[in-house]
C-alpha cells in the first residue's frame, strides 16, 4: 500500500470484535458487552423517584415530547410524570411540571382517570395538595372511574389537614362537596367512619356532610365504623350537628318573621 492511499474506515462494530478477540486470546476470558444506554423515559422516571428536580429539567428540555411521559410498563396505569411526582411526595418536581405546561389544557389522567391530586391527596401530601388545589381548584371534584374524587381520597386516607385545605379550595363551598358520592353510592363520611378517623368525621360534619345518606346497600356511615369508639363519637357528633342545625333553623325562621313584620305598613282610613 502506498502512503497516499486511503486507508479504509473500519465500523465500530469491527473494532469491537477485533478488540474482543485480542482479549479473549490473551486473557481467556469471554469480553463484557458495551454498557447500555437507559431510554430517556425510563431515566426521567429514575430522576424523579430521585427527587432530582435539577436532572428532571435538563431531560425535559433536550426531549420536550416527554413532558408527560405516561407509564406504559405493566402496572404503571399511564400514570404521567405528574402523577409519579405527586404520589411521591416531591413538591418541587411537582411545581416544575407545573410551570412547564404539563396542567396547561387539563388535568393529566391515568388508565383509572385519576389525577395527580387524587394520588397526592391519598397519600397524604399536604403541600403538594395545597399547591395543585391552589393551581387548579376544579380538579378537586374531578371523579375517576369509581365516581371517586380528591375528598373521598383524603377522607378514606385519614388525613384530616389534607381535607381541610381541599374543603378551602373546592369550587361552590364544602357544604356541597362532602355530599358527593362514588358510583356505590358512599359518601367521604362512609369513607372515613370505616377508616375510624375521628378528626376526619369532625371536619366532614362540621363541613355539612349528611350522616343519614345511604349508599346502593342502603347502609350508613355509621354502619361503617372501624371500631366502637368511632361508632360512638360519631353518633354523638351527628347528634351535636342535628342540634346545631335544628337552632340555626330556628334562628332563620326568627329573623325572616322580624323581617315580615318589619316589612308591613299601616294604610290609615282616608274616608
Amino acid at each position: 500500500m502506498h502512503l497516499d492511499e486511503k486507508v479504509p474506515e473500519l465500523s465500530p462494530a469491527f473494532v469491537w470484535a477485533a478488540v474482543a478477540t485480542f482479549s479473549v486470546s490473551s486473557a481467556g476470558t469471554t469480553p463484557s458487552p458495551p454498557p447500555l444506554r437507559i431510554d430517556a423515559p425510563l431515566r426521567l422516571r429514575r430522576a424523579i423517584h430521585a427527587n432530582d428536580a435539577l436532572l428532571v429539567r435538563r431531560i425535559i428540555a433536550s426531549h420536550p415530547k416527554l413532558l408527560h411521559n405516561p407509564d406504559t410498563s405493566p402496572g404503571g396505569l399511564s400514570n404521567s410524570n405528574l402523577h409519579l411526582a405527586a404520589s411521591l411526595g416531591h413538591l418541587p418536581i411537582v411545581q416544575l411540571l407545573v410551570s412547564l405546561g404539563h396542567e396547561a389544557d387539563l388535568p393529566a389522567l391515568n388508565d383509572d382517570f385519576q389525577t395527580a391530586l387524587m394520588l397526592a391527596a391519598a397519600a397524604g401530601h399536604t403541600e403538594i395538595v395545597h399547591f395543585l388545589s391552589q393551581n387548579s381548584p376544579a380538579s378537586i371534584l374531578r371523579r375517576d372511574i369509581r365516581g371517586r374524587d380528591a375528598i373521598m381520597e383524603a377522607s378514606r386516607g385519614g388525613h384530616d389537614t389534607v381535607l381541610q385545605i381541599l374543603l378551602t379550595y373546592a369550587p361552590n363551598g364544602p357544604e356541597q362537596a362532602v355530599r358527593n358520592a362514588d358510583l356505590e353510592g358512599n359518601t367521604a363520611l362512609h369513607f372515613a367512619s370505616s377508616n375510624g378517623n375521628l378528626l376526619v368525621l369532625r371536619t366532614l360534619l362540621a363541613a355539612g356532610a349528611d350522616a343519614e345518606r345511604r349508599n346502593m346497600w342502603s347502609w350508613t356511615a355509621v354502619a361503617y365504623s372501624a371500631t366502637v369508639e368511632a361508632e360512638v363519637y360519631l353518633k354523638r357528633l351527628v347528634a351535636e350537628a342535628e342540634a346545631k342545625r335544628k337552632l340555626k333553623m330556628q334562628a332563620d325562621e326568627v329573623r325572616r318573621k322580624e323581617v315580615l313584620k318589619g316589612g308591613l305598613r299601616i294604610v290609615a282610613d282616608s274616608s
